[in-house]
């Protein structure tokens, strides 16, 4: 019920899982044995010193020590208490490894569920976890490598200290691939690698984003004379000293504040390695498949989390006379962004279910184009969250200017949204059976606005491959339109799937809130249980 001076508090204190009717009963079908363990972390997520703790450890980020008090370099980051426990919680919840530890059916969406609920608080915590993540089964190719890492990387346990791999029960994972030169052109790398006689090798040149320069090891792109290689770079070498890594600065970002990321430069630092040489970008790609999978899930947690928000604050707001959430326009605005939220969760899921089962249309052609349209859609849909609470989610003292901030990293990480484009055409030249058996299957919906789309892009591929890279995006929205509607109509209830299909195909703009949708009211209540 409205309050009687009609100020509206943040909406928090509530179990971010039972209170998600959607995700709930997905979970339910898709990965029943996380259904408790993820209520409780639900609740812990949801809570008011979580919440605490997140503010914290954005307004409070990491801080780069060059130096000891006797002007020994030292290249220490000091965080604040508040991101090791949110590294903590995460880890406790098995989210790092556990999809690669156990074979259980269901592992792969109760972590995405689990990740979706963790970036819901705070998201920049999750960059850590994803980055140790996807270096996983490249370092699991390695078995002389892996083996003293397993445990390791497996391990519940987060260990902030700063010490050489063999002392730590668990470890961080980062990875050192953009150069000054290059940027998303990998294949510009300078940075080179020379062999020695042990089979080691030592790195020379820079990275201009190594992220994060406090984990315990990094994967790093360097060149080699056969072209460019991975490789494993520890922060201590074998005989225990601090490797030759040099952080130049921490890079003072628009959004991700938590989290730190670094300029680097290596000087001569010890390395061993993990691909061919040659085949470093390869091996590189395979990664990118996890990190992007976690992109997604990332940016369908802030759309949920910035919806959450605005509906909490119109059910609870008056203005000219009623409640906001009563007044037509705006139950037709968050309705809209009600739909975009599901439908991204549902997508995610899928997405997972696909990792799991090793289904290349899922890992290897939507994965990139979810990435895409996913996280623009974040960027779009926190800044609509943002002004329905006016000036009161404008100013940072709340938690959607920090979810406007954050939008923008899961678009540019990994991928630009051409980058993902062009990756997209690229998976449907490699495997063009793959696609046309995905589009077969949305030509089977039962919704004619579905059809007409995988008509229309089956048309485009068939089309002058010369003028196919012009519309990439293209293709990208419409093979991810297609899926959300499919997936929504076996899955989401008919007003939800009715409404989606009604308001995303047929040209009427990307301006939320546009169409009218007489069952909004329904859409809404479904949306945030009380």
């Amino acid at each position: 019920m409205p309050t009687a001076d009609n100020l509206v508090d943040e909406w928090v204190g509530h179990n971010l899982l039972s209170t998600d009717p959607a995700l709930l009963a997905a979970l339910r079908s898709a990965a029943p044995q996380a259904v408790e363990p993820l209520t409780r972390y639900g609740a812990e997520l949801g809570s008011t010193r979580t919440a605490q703790l997140a503010r914290d450890a954005n307004r409070h980020g990491p801080e780069l020590r060059q130096l000891d008090a006797r002007g020994r370099r030292v290249d220490l980051v000091d965080f604040h208490p508040a991101w090791h426990e949110l590294l903590s919680m995460y880890r406790r919840q098995g989210l790092v490894a556990d999809a690669f530890a156990t074979d259980t059916p269901g592992r792969w969406a109760a972590f995405a569920a689990g990740c979706y609920l963790h970036g819901q608080v705070e998201a920049g915590s999750l960059c850590p976890a994803t980055m140790t993540q996807a270096a996983i089964p490249v370092l699991a190719r390695q078995p002389e490598l892996f083996a003293p890492l397993r445990d390791k990387l497996f391990s519940r346990e987060h260990d902030p200290r700063e010490a050489p791999i063999a002392d730590k029960a668990s470890i961080w994972v980062g990875m050192g691939m953009t150069e000054k030169q290059g940027g998303s052109d990998l294949r510009r790398v300078a940075t080179t690698a020379a062999e020695q006689a042990d089979g080691s090798y030592r790195i020379t040149g820079h990275k201009w984003f190594f992220s994060a320069p406090t984990s315990d090891a990094h994967l790093v792109l360097a060149r080699t004379e056969a072209g460019p290689t991975c490789f494993w770079l520890p922060r201590y070498t074998p005989d225990g000293e601090r490797n030759a890594v040099v952080v130049m600065r921490l890079k003072d970002k628009l959004g991700n504040r938590s989290n730190c990321s670094s300029e680097v430069e290596f000087h001569g630092a010890w390395a061993r390695r993990v691909s061919d040489e040659g085949r470093g970008i390869p091996t590189l790609i395979e990664m990118a498949g996890y990190t992007r999978l976690n992109c997604v899930i990332g940016s369908a947690a802030l759309l949920r989390a910035g919806l959450v928000q605005a509906l909490h604050n119109a059910r609870e707001r008056q203005a000219f006379g009623r409640r906001l959430a009563e007044q037509p326009l705006m139950q037709t605005v968050l309705a809209d962004l009600a739909l975009e939220s599901e439908a991204a969760m549902r997508l995610m899921l899928r997405l997972a279910r696909g990792f799991e089962q090793a289904e290349p249309g899922w890992q290897r052609l939507m994965t990139p184009a979810a990435k895409l349209w996913v996280c623009k859609r974040a960027i779009e849909c926190t800044g609509e969250a943002m002004e329905l609470l006016g000036g009161n989610g404008y100013v940072e003292d709340g938690v959607l200017a920090r979810l406007y901030r954050e939008a923008p990293v899961n678009s540019i990480w990994e991928g630009s949204g051409n980058v993902m484009a062009l990756d997209v055409l690229r998976a449907i030249a490699r495997e063009p059976e793959v696609a046309l058996a995905l589009l077969d299957s949305f030509a089977a919906s039962a919704d004619a606005p579905v059809r007409t789309e995988a008509d229309s892009l089956r048309r485009l591929l068939a089309g002058d491959p010369a003028g196919l890279e012009a519309q990439a995006r293209r293709v990208a929205q419409g093979l991810v339109l297609c899926a959300q509607a499919v997936l929504m109509r076996e899955q989401a209830s008919t007003a939800a799937a009715d409404a989606f299909v009604a308001t995303r195909f047929g040209g009427a703009g990307r301006l939320v809130g546009t169409q009218a949708l007489p069952q909004a009211a329904q859409l809404l209540d479904a949306a945030l249980a009380g």
